[in-house]
């Protein structure tokens, strides 16, 4: 495997970026970047495609302050954790295992668990894997597929353009799934990870990842998950935007079928899109940090 690291220099003066940097070694020569502030019960932040920590700046400053440890680390392939060069390199399972591993380093317990994106495909198989380590799970913007559902034209047509546009530009790309207009500093700290084309398999190809068939190589694991969600009694909250077409309406799914959602003060965030951590990162941390107490 070739394996990738960006030079430092692509990250300075990252505005609201300010954090220390921490690396865990996840095992193949790849190591998992994450930052975190705060003190107190653990808010563990996934980001997913084609975001990195970044997404969460705010967020994170905004559960630290009445008193929550946020945590926010950049998937394999992402942010400025390694990158393998190759897409063949990346697999749905590749990439759990990788957290998986992660979690097991940094030995986070009591976990409350926000998950947006690839964050929910990746992160609630972290949770089905090891339900112990986590007291809350938070679910916004996200899904987790096993290829029995017939997928919308929407996101074919999107897995195609990810994979073989020329021009695949991450900030561009998180400007049209937001409301509001990033500044150009903003856009361009989405591109920092990747200095050319060469650090973008991860990006490219996590579209490709998404169980599309019953038969994919994910989609057991998947089901798996699922039967473990069915019994998740502890507190679950779901935090949509009501802008976002491709996830619309998912959180009916999670709702009907965690058992810990029932009762729980479910809340559709407005004027947010597919990236609501852009849009109402103060409204999101505040409902968490509120729903927690």
């Amino acid at each position: 495997m070739e394996i990738l690291a960006t030079p430092g220099a692509c990250f300075d003066s990252l505005p609201g970026y300010d954090f220390d940097d921490a690396f865990t070694d996840v095992g193949d020569g790849l190591v998992v970047h994450h930052v975190e502030a705060g003190s107190g019960p653990v808010v563990l932040l996934l980001h997913g495609q084609p975001t990195w920590s970044y997404l969460y700046r705010d967020m994170i400053n905004g559960l630290a302050d009445p008193g929550h440890r946020a945590v926010a680390p950049d998937l394999i392939g992402f942010g400025k954790s390694s990158k393998p060069r190759h897409m063949r390199d990346h697999s749905y399972e590749r990439h759990v295992t990788w957290m998986v591993e992660w979690l097991n380093a940094t030995d986070l317990d009591g976990i409350t668990l926000f998950v947006q994106d690839w964050g929910g495909l990746i992160g609630l198989r972290l949770l089905a894997a090891q339900p112990e380590r986590f007291a809350r799970l938070v679910v916004a913007n996200t899904g987790l597929p096993t290829g029995d559902q017939r997928m919308p034209e929407a996101f074919t047509a999107w897995r195609e353009f990810v994979r073989n546009t020329p021009d695949f530009d991450c900030g561009r790309i998180v400007q049209g799934g937001t409301t509001r207009t990033l500044s150009e500093a903003e856009v361009a700290a989405y591109n920092a990870p990747f200095p050319d084309d060469s650090y973008r398999a991860g990006p490219r190809v996590m579209p490709s990842l998404v169980p599309t068939s019953p038969d994919d190589p994910s989609s057991d694991p998947n089901r798996r998950a699922w039967s473990v969600l069915c019994r998740w009694e502890r507190p679950t909250l779901t935090l949509f935007s009501d802008s976002d077409p491709i996830t619309a309406g998912g959180e009916r799914v999670f709702q009907a079928k965690i058992p810990g959602a029932e009762g729980q003060p479910h809340r559709t965030i407005e004027d947010a899109g597919h990236f609501l951590q852009e849009d109402a990162a103060s409204v999101l941390a505040d409902t968490i940090a509120a729903w927690m107490r």
